[in-house]
């Protein structure tokens, strides 16, 4: 038997995402090519304020080119030869940092589907999604394929968990040592990314995944040379998963605020990741930024449900507090968004800002740490043999994060998403 479930966000979302996702002109200001006889096939993109996305100083009056889908050289102006004759893009005035890579989305069941929302996802600035627990074959095929104007796609098939009646049969249920790594051996062979499982008694309703059964799923991935991550709500769960040697977490601790041995676990053990996926903060918040991409009907409903709310704001500010002592800890944090909103990594980017990182660190955790969990060498960074994915933004993130929101234009693999024809295409205006 095999089901998962992605959590309140996910049940809460995925009916709406097609419905309130419709969306209309942006309006944002695009860059500008320089006319001129083109004689390399390289492009130079130049001017802007570059994140690089590691933890180095931004580059003022950036240069980078690229050629064949990739960086080939980046700097500052005057420090780059550029290739004569190659084409030149002015991005005076702008910010670039790398695509985001969301660690923990859910996905449609059908081709179509999948596609439309690694679609929605390139829109908003993602080049990388990983789809956790719930995934068959039209995700597999998918993942090897590259479809243009959008993410690219990994998986972790299907998740382990104990069994829960009652809820979707998709994961694999195991019971015994045995079966655990049968279900291992079985998304091996499915060349998956992670291993996705819950240790979860979803508040009382089931027996979660013991020690023994969740010990046997880690050590059988570590033998395929498989990275588990791990949904969980616990902070007693998170230390029994630390002992057994995950390696990253999909959830913050969310049950109390931590410890010190906890603290001190992680100190200890410098390569697990922690994605915090934080929750709705429970605070009114303007929705005005997606006027241009949600209808206006739609938006008033969302603005009418962002209220004040001290339960939820209670839950967010348990997760903050954790966040932030493991933040200063210097665990490796990592990022995902869960269910499918294509927005939410812009709102995530600001809960964790909320919860006291950094613009720069949360960038970062957004790019090359979140490159690093899924062990992607040409994604995360703005580097010189890495594909050339990166946003271009009117304002800088780093000093205020919703900057990030404010997108001129996204390029994936080299070539720039075309944003007005996919919101042609969902609104059925005509493109500009």
């Amino acid at each position: 038997m095999r089901r998962i479930n992605s959590g309140s966000r996910h049940v809460t979302f995925l009916a709406c995402l097609f419905s309130i996702a419709l969306f209309l002109a942006t309006g944002c200001s695009t860059p500008e090519m320089v006319e001129a006889p083109q004689t390399s096939d390289a492009t130079v993109f130049e001017g802007a304020r570059l994140i690089i996305g590691d933890d180095s100083a931004p580059i003022e009056d950036a240069v980078f080119i690229v050629e064949n889908n990739r960086f080939t050289a980046v700097g500052r102006r005057g420090q780059i030869d550029v290739p004569e004759g190659a084409a030149r893009v002015d991005l005076t005035g702008k910010t670039v940092m790398p695509a985001m890579i969301d660690t923990h989305k859910h996905m449609a069941q059908d081709r179509e589907g999948i596609v439309d929302q690694l679609q929605h996802f390139a829109y908003y600035g993602v080049g990388v999604v990983t789809s956790l627990g719930r995934d068959f074959d039209p995700v597999f095929q998918l993942r090897e394929e590259t479809i243009p104007n959008a993410a690219r796609l990994r998986t972790a098939g299907l998740g382990i968990t104990s069994p829960e009646p009652g809820r979707s049969e998709d994961p694999y249920w195991i019971t015994s040592e045995e079966e655990a790594r049968a279900a291992v051996q079985e998304l091996a062979e499915k060349r998956v990314d992670l291993v996705k499982m819950w240790v979860d008694d979803r508040n009382g309703q089931y027996e979660k995944l013991s020690p023994a059964l969740y010990g046997a799923v880690i050590d059988e991935a570590h033998l395929h040379d498989l990275r588990v991550t791990a949904h969980i709500f616990a902070l007693e769960d998170a230390k029994g998963l630390l002992r057994a040697g995950i390696d990253a977490f999909a959830h913050g601790i969310r049950d109390r605020d931590i410890d010190d041995e906890i603290v001190e676990m992680f100190r200890e053990r410098p390569n697990v990741f922690l994605v915090p996926n934080l929750p709705d903060q429970g605070v009114a918040v303007d929705m005005s930024w997606l006027a241009e991409t949600v209808p206006a009907e739609e938006l008033q409903e969302l603005q009418a449900a962002s209220t004040d709310r001290p339960d939820v704001q209670e839950a967010f500010g348990i997760q903050a507090r954790n966040l932030a002592k493991l933040n200063a800890a210097g665990v490796r944090i990592a990022f995902g968004t869960d269910g499918s909103i294509p927005w939410e990594p812009h709102v995530e980017m600001a809960r964790m800002v909320a919860a006291g990182m950094t613009p720069a660190q949360v960038i970062v955790a957004a790019t090359r740490n979140s490159a690093d969990l899924l062990q992607l060498t040409d994604v995360g960074t703005v580097e010189a043999g890495k594909s050339a994915d990166f946003i271009v933004l009117d304002a800088n993130p780093l000093d205020d994060i919703t900057n990030t929101r404010r997108i001129a234009a996204v390029y994936l693999r080299g070539t720039e998403v075309d944003r007005a024809a996919l919101r042609a295409r969902w609104t059925g205006e005509t493109s500009q």
